[in-house]
Order: structure tokens, then C-alpha cells, then sequence
């Protein structure tokens, strides 16, 4: 036996079924009508009559159902057949009334008046009523269940898609959700119903209404919002203990249709609120193609990203190094699955080797070279504050040098906004890698890359000038650029993932300081920027994104906790440990002496490098040098004379201070107002 649930979802049973239904309901209809102008009496009604309607009334049935076909009615969702579905029923139907008003006239001759009338009201009650009727068993099983109801939902956004995740939980049988009320800024809207429930009021409205109504659930239902009016209303929701999801972008409306299943979880990366980057990812990759592009660092978060999007832009050949083999491997195992026709090297070794890097350029030719390797956690470079040196800047020096002297075009570093006037070594060694890339441009500009020394390098293959003539050094024309980020949310030992981790754990969460505070973007954007500073270098640049507002962490730790359906210092205890060494309260993007221009993107800026004397830097840093390699405990003094803006941390109230000033932005200048 076929069930109705299965007649009503198998579009094979149900066309066919259903078109016989409209043709009986039709012959029915105008029988009926016939016999109620003859005051029910079938032997009252004329013989004449009877065999016009017997001729005349399965043609036009049978006419009626193509008709309806062809309106696509027969592939209507019943569970969401509304007031337009059976209004267009309506008005179809009442079109085929007037056909058949003229039909059996001209071709037989006038029928009675009541039976054209009594006719047409009969067969658009019919053919509209067998479509109304399962939305009418819905609402009347959905009052039977309502005492099953477990999820109290909010619904915010009362529009279109609001209308389309209402009809979803309402037809379900599964769902034991209700929507009770919804919010919409239209004050058009406001006191009005959508499908029986009150739209209450605005966003302002969120936290009162669900105390009103004993919310438990709130659906986000705009897909159209920006992701700042995003923002602001999910930080009005988290405020809140309900579970919140929302409907992920725009997307679903090109398809017509939004279900519950469109809903996800709402991240903490939505209440960053900030448009992505949009850059002209074409002209990247058109840059990209055809070249032998090299990816330090290539197993790490942002490295992993930059060789996915390489790989996917016909390079030449893509080479990851990397000193770390796990993360090789796996890097290695995913492009060569996604891409199976990339020419592709993986190859293991550090930056530090001079014999290696040297060596790896001499063999492969790299056009461009994407410098990701580093060491970057703060704290761990504290206890080995030589280690950062050696790593980041001689490192840096060693490979930069590499690509100068074989041919490569393009040198991206990657810095971070920790360089901006650095109070930990880490930061500090990133400001050196800046300042070794201006060298490297000036002397380059110059025509003076000879006189660029070969610091703590081998004899042997990594020897530049090997024939002692000076030629490897002319004609080099190596631009060198920086790119500047903030901090990486999803990136290896970012806080979000060690927030997750202690909050699965059952706590405590523990922040550093109540009041720090930091920038953050996401990996495809520091992607997109490295792969756009790639191209439009010109050399010595400084590229710098804005991003927005700063976040601060102990709000993004109890959104955290509130998003995975605890209570912060309820369920999950949140513990502040103290600002580690080396850390401060804020990050700034610029140091005060750099000014910013313009770029095509409105939200990607080049920072105006800061001079300095190249020749006495390039001495004072072999010294730096010198002292990381001999492992000196002062290491700090040699690396403060040549990056005056190092200040090692002094973690008292006053950077507190300082930090509350940044945060209403009296510290932390916006890009957009520094542009010059």
C-alpha cells in the first residue's frame, strides 16, 4: 500500500495522480452545476444538455489538466503551497472557466447561465482546495504538538527567507522547534504578523523580547545583511544564553528556496564584522602561471593556504620547504590529490642552512618566492630570544640573499603588526626582516648589491661571486616587498583553536589580561594580500591592511564560550594569567613615523618605509648576528641599537591604560584617516 507521506514527495505517483484528480474534479464540477440548476432532479435536466456536457466536459478537463502542466502546478511543494500558489491556482482556473463559457457555446450552443457560474466556483474550489488542504493538515497537527515543543525560536529577519525557515520547522515532522516571535527593523513591519507570528520589534528589542517570550533559540534570517549589521546584532544575541544559528549569505535566494539545513552555527569569526578582502585575484594568478614559484614555510597555516591557491594557477613547478616534515607531508599528500598534474617539489630543510637554501636555488631557478618561514610564538621566543634572530632575520638575510643572486623576481616576506614598535624579540626580529628587505632594495635601486655582505655563510656553493668578477651581481633586478599582518584566526597556535580546546575540556578558558586587545583576519585574506603585495611590488614596500576594529580577547573568549552553549564563569570559568613576556596589551598597525598611501583597494595600504642608514644597519646587523650565533644572554642590547622602536615589555598598569585608549581608537589610528 502506498502511503500518503510517499504520494506527496514521489513526483512520479504524484503528477499523474494528481492530474487525474483535476480532471474528475472538473467533469464534477460543471455536473454539479447542472444538476443544481435543475433543482437536483437528474431527470429534470434536458437530454440536450446532458449529452453537450458529455462531449464537451472531458476535453475541456483534459485541456484544463495540460494547461495546469504547463503552469508547472503539478510540481508544486505542497508543504509550501501559500497564498500566491493558490492565488495563481485561482486565477488559472477562473481563465479555463471563461474558455469553456465560450467552448460549448459556440460549438453546441447556451447553457445556463448558474451552470457557467455554479461551474467555475466549484472547480476552483476543487482544484485549489486538494493543493490547500495538506498546509491545512499541517497547522492543525502542529497545534496537536505543540505541547512537544522543546525549542522556544526567535526568529530575526522577516522576510522572504524568514518565511521560507518558518514554513521549514513548521512542516517538519522531526523539528520539536516553534517559531513565537520575530524581530525585523522595518518599522513598517512591526506589530504585524508574518504566518501567525507577531513581529515584535527591532534589534533593540532581542534582549527584552526574550526574556518576554522565554526564548531559547534565535535565527539569524538575513542574508542579505552586511557582515558589520551582522555584527552588531549577533554581539545583541550572544548576550543572551539561546543557541544561535543563521543562514550562512545570499546565496540560498538565487535557488528560491531555504530550509532549516541552511542554517549554521554562528563562528566567532562572524563577530569580527568586517567585509572580506576583495582583491583582483585574476591578475594575481595571471602573474602566477607559467612561473616556478617557492613557498618557505610551506607546511604552516599561511604557507599551506599560499601553495593551495598556487597549485591551483598553473605554475610551472611549486616547491614547499620547510623544516618540519609532518606538515610537508601532509600539504604534499593533499596537492598532489587535488592536483595531479602540478609539477611539485617538497623539500625539507631550514632556512638557517646557507649550504641548503643556496643550494635549492642554485638547482630550481624559483621566479618568486614567498617567505613564510619563522619562528612566531611570542613566549617561546622569550626563553630563546637567539633562536628568533638566527631564524627570522639571519634566516631572512640567507634567503633573501639566495634570490637575489639566482635570477628571482619577486621576494614577499611575511611580517606581522608585531613589528610595529616591537616590546618582545619576536616582533623584534620581524622588524629586522623588514629592515633587511628595504637594504636589499635600496642597494638594488642603487646598482651597489655588491657591496650586500654574505653573512655567516659557507664557502663553497652558496659563494655568490664565485669567479670573483662582480657579474652575478649586475643586472639584478629582485624586488623586494613586506607584508604586514595581524593576527590569523585558525592559524597553528592562534587563540580561537586553544580557546576550543580548554572549552571541550570543561575550562577554565584562560586569557592573558582582562583589557588586551588584538586585530585579527582570516587565513584566504593574509593569503590574498601575499599573493596581491606579490604582484603589485615595486620594491621596499610595506603592505598593510586595515582591519577594522581591534577585538578584545576576553569578549572573544566569552562569545566563544556562549557560542558552544555554555555560561561564561557559570559553566566555563574564564582565568586570567597574567600578560606573558614580551606580550603587550595592544598591537598597532604602523609605527607613528610611517605614513600610509593608497591602493586600488580600498582596505590594502603601502606603508612609506622609515629611513635609515642601510650601511651602518647591514654592520650593526652583523653583529646581531654574531651575538645570536654565540648565544649571548645580552642579545637584546645588540638587537635594541639597531631597531630603535624595540622596547621590551613593561607590563604595568600604564600599558593598561594604553590599551583602553586604543580600543576608542585614540591610540590606534584607522588607515583610511592616515592615507596620504
Amino acid at each position: 500500500m502506498i502511503s500518503p507521506k510517499r504520494v506527496l514527495s514521489d513526483r512520479r505517483i504524484q503528477t499523474p495522480l494528481l492530474m487525474v484528480y483535476d480532471i474528475m474534479a472538473i467533469m464534477l464540477s460543471y455536473f454539479m452545476a447542472l444538476w443544481f440548476r435543475f433543482d437536483c432532479m437528474y431527470s429534470a435536466i434536458p437530454n440536450e444538455l446532458i449529452t453537450w456536457y458529455a462531449i464537451f466536459c472531458p476535453i475541456y478537463a483534459a485541456v484544463c489538466a495540460a494547461v495546469f502542466y504547463g503552469f508547472r502546478f503539478y510540481r508544486l511543494i505542497w508543504s509550501f503551497v501559500g497564498y500566491n500558489e493558490i492565488m495563481q491556482i485561482l486565477a488559472v482556473s477562473v481563465c479555463m472557466s471563461l474558455l469553456h463559457i465560450f467552448g460549448i457555446t459556440i460549438l453546441f450552443g447556451r447553457m445556463p447561465i448558474s451552470y457557467y457560474l455554479i461551474g467555475m466556483c466549484f472547480q476552483a474550489i476543487l482544484v485549489a482546495g486538494i493543493r490547500a488542504s495538506y498546509r491545512l493538515f499541517l497547522m492543525l497537527r502542529n497545534k496537536n504538538k505543540a505541547s512537544e515543543v522543546t525549542g522556544r525560536v526567535m526568529l530575526v529577519g522577516a522576510g522572504s527567507s524568514g518565511q521560507m525557515i518558518m514554513r521549514d520547522i513548521a512542516n517538519s515532522d522531526e523539528i520539536r522547534d516553534k517559531v513565537i516571535c520575530a524581530i525585523d527593523d522595518n518599522p513598517n513591519k512591526r506589530g504585524k504578523f508574518i504566518m501567525g507570528v507577531p513581529i515584535v520589534g527591532g534589534r533593540d528589542d532581542i534582549l527584552a523580547s526574550v526574556a518576554k517570550y522565554d526564548i531559547n533559540k534565535i535565527f539569524i534570517a538575513i542574508p542579505s545583511a552586511t557582515p558589520e549589521q551582522k555584527r552588531d546584532i549577533l554581539n545583541i544575541c550572544s548576550a543572551t544564553d539561546c543557541e544561535l544559528k543563521q543562514l550562512p549569505g545570499i546565496y540560498q535566494l538565487v535557488s528560491g528556496q531555504v530550509t532549516l539545513s541552511d542554517m549554521k552555527d554562528v563562528s566567532v569569526e562572524d563577530l569580527l564584522g568586517r567585509e572580506p578582502i576583495k582583491t583582483d585575484m585574476q591578475e594575481v594568478f595571471d602573474f602566477i602561471n607559467g612561473k616556478t614559484v617557492l613557498v618557505t614555510g610551506g607546511g604552516g597555516s599561511i604557507g599551506s593556504e599560499l601553495c593551495r591557491q598556487i597549485a591551483a594557477h598553473s605554475p610551472k613547478k611549486l616547491i614547499i620547504f620547510d623544516i618540519y616534515e609532518n606538515s610537508a607531508y601532509e600539504i604534499q599528500l593533499e596537492l598532489r590529490e587535488r592536483f595531479p598534474d602540478l609539477d611539485l617539489e617538497v623539500l625539507i630543510g631550514s632556512v638557517r642552512d646557507s649550504r641548503r637554501i643556496f643550494g635549492v636555488f642554485e638547482k630550481y631557478r624559483p621566479d618568486i618566492v614567498y617567505h613564510a618561514a619563522a619562528h612566531k610564538h611570542v613566549p617561546l621566543m622569550e626563553d630563546s630570544p637567539c633562536e628568533s634572530i638566527k631564524n627570522n632575520a639571519v634566516g631572512t638575510y640567507k634567503t633573501a640573499y639566495a634570490a637575489m643572486t639566482h635570477g628571482c623576481k619577486r621576494f614577499v616576506l611575511i611580517s606581522t603588526d608585531k613589528a610595529v614598535n616591537p616590546t618582545n624579540i619576536m616582533g623584534a626580529s620581524k622588524r629586522l626582516c623588514e629592515m633587511i628587505i628595504q637594504a636589499f632594495d635600496e642597494k638594488i635601486k642603487d646598482g651597489k648589491a655588491n657591496e650586500l655582505p654574505q653573512l655567516f655563510t659557507h664557502s663553497g656553493i652558496e659563494n655568490a661571486d664565485k669567479d670573483g668578477t662582480g657579474n652575478v651581481f649586475r643586472g639584478i633586478d629582485t624586488q623586494f616587498v613586506a607584508v604586514r599582518f595581524g593576527n590569523v584566526l585558525g592559524s597553528n597556535g592562534s587563540v580561537i583553536p586553544i580557546f576550543k580546546k580548554q572549552i571541550e575540556k570543561g575550562g577554565p578558558v584562560t586569557v592573558t589580561h582582562p583589557d588586551i586587545i588584538r586585530y585579527f583576519m582570516t587565513i584566504p585574506e593574509a593569503v590574498s594580500l601575499v599573493m596581491l603585495a606579490g604582484t603589485y611590488a615595486h620594491g621596499g614596500e610595506i603592505f598593510v591592511l586595515d582591519m577594522g576594529s581591534p577585538v578584545k580577547i576576553d569578549t572573544l573568549a566569552r562569545n566563544l564560550i556562549k557560542l558552544s552553549g555554555f555560561k561564561p564563569d557559570v559553566d566555563i570559568k574564564i582565568e586570567y594569567s597574567g600578560l606573558r613576556p614580551g606580550e603587550k596589551l595592544y598591537e598597532e598597525k604602523l609605527m607613528s613615523e610611517e605614513g600610509l598611501k593608497k591602493t586600488d583597494n580600498d582596505l590594502i595600504h603601502i606603508g612609506q618605509p622609515i629611513p635609515f642608514d642601510v650601511d651602518e644597519f647591514l654592520s650593526e646587523l652583523e653583529g646581531v648576528a654574531e651575538a645570536a650565533y654565540k648565544n649571548k644572554e645580552n642579545i637584546r642590547e645588540y638587537v635594541m641599537n639597531v631597531v630603535t622602536t624595540y622596547h621590551p615589555a613593561d607590563n604595568t598598569a600604564e600599558a593598561g591604560e594604553s590599551a583602553e585608549s586604543a580600543v576608542r581608537g585614540e591610540l590606534i589610528m584607522s588607515p583610511r584617516e592616515a592615507v596620504v
